[in-house]
């Protein structure tokens, strides 16, 4: 005869440095929910899921203007120098070991590694629709809990195509995010994206401030959450992604920073079990 299992007593995880937190089961089961709810949006816009790629070539960010508007964000990726291994075999303290460069960056966004997959190909004046969810990294100046990490989770739907065709993506994007807060409960806020330029002064942050591209969702103390991005033709003339007859494909996207949610809930809820109690209820 079975002896039943006691439920597992809820471990004490503490974060193992700066802007980087280990999840206990309540809120892992919390951010799996959110993410399965989010991907309604998906389903919704005939998405399919797709991986993107762990790494980002550097050249390729280069040709995307990254470098000249978020050098300060990049996380990049190198290898121990051939020089140190021996060194470290023999167990010395890695310190500040010279890393060789690889020519690649930790993603900061999921939709780079999509948009650089389709390089040089045409998707259609009916355009194309993909889902992704991936593990991000930006170097940020400061952290804080789960509302700003080293490492985050980010679910994009991303579109690619005509122009009325982005734009209706990010009005039916901008009424799912608001249907999904009223049923979870959550009061968020639209209002314009103050992007974290390195030159707040300079010319993508001018034309922000004049033509608003970006638009974010938040909490009531300011966290935002879920944004509605429009790229114009950008992406797709400067990779040669083509919408048939139209010409350079329009993008745009809507993104949802897991960790963030999951944030937003237990503000709203008190606890990370009632916030969990009202997903399931919110899904049920």
């Amino acid at each position: 005869m079975s002896t039943p299992l006691s439920a597992p007593r809820r471990p004490d995880l503490k974060s193992p440095g700066p802007g980087l937190v280990t999840l206990d089961p309540t809120l892992t089961a919390l951010l799996r929910g959110l993410d399965g709810l989010l991907t309604g949006l998906a389903a919704d816009s005939g998405a399919p899921e797709v991986m993107g790629p762990p790494l980002l070539p550097v050249d390729g960010l280069a040709r995307l203007d990254f470098f000249r508007n978020f050098p300060h964000l990049g996380v990049w990726a190198g290898r121990v120098a051939p020089d140190a291994l021996d060194a470290l075999a023999a167990g010395e303290t890695p310190g500040e070991r010279p890393l060789t460069p690889t020519g690649y960056l930790l993603p900061s966004a999921t939709c780079y590694g999509l948009l650089l997959s389709l390089e040089g190909t045409d998707v259609g004046e009916e355009g194309l629709r993909l889902s992704a969810a991936g593990r991000c990294f930006r170097n940020e100046d400061h952290y804080d809990g789960l509302r700003r990490l080293w490492g985050f989770h980010m679910r994009e739907v991303v579109y690619l195509g005509t122009k009325d065709g982005a734009v209706a993506h990010l009005e039916h994007g901008a009424r799912f995010i608001g249907e999904a807060a009223a049923r979870l409960g959550l009061d968020l806020t639209r209002k314009v994206a103050d992007d974290p330029f390195y030159d707040k002064g300079g010319s993508r942050a001018r034309l922000m401030a004049l033509d608003p591209v970006k638009h974010e969702f938040c909490a009531p103390d300011g966290t935002a959450i879920a944004s509605v991005n429009r790229h114009r033709n950008f992406f797709g003339e400067r990779l040669d992604i083509r919408a048939g007859a139209a010409g350079p494909a329009y993008s745009a996207c809507v993104a949802f920073g897991l960790e963030r949610w999951g944030h937003a809930m237990v503000l709203a809820h008190g606890t990370p079990e009632r916030a969990l109690d009202r997903l399931r209820a919110a899904r049920d």
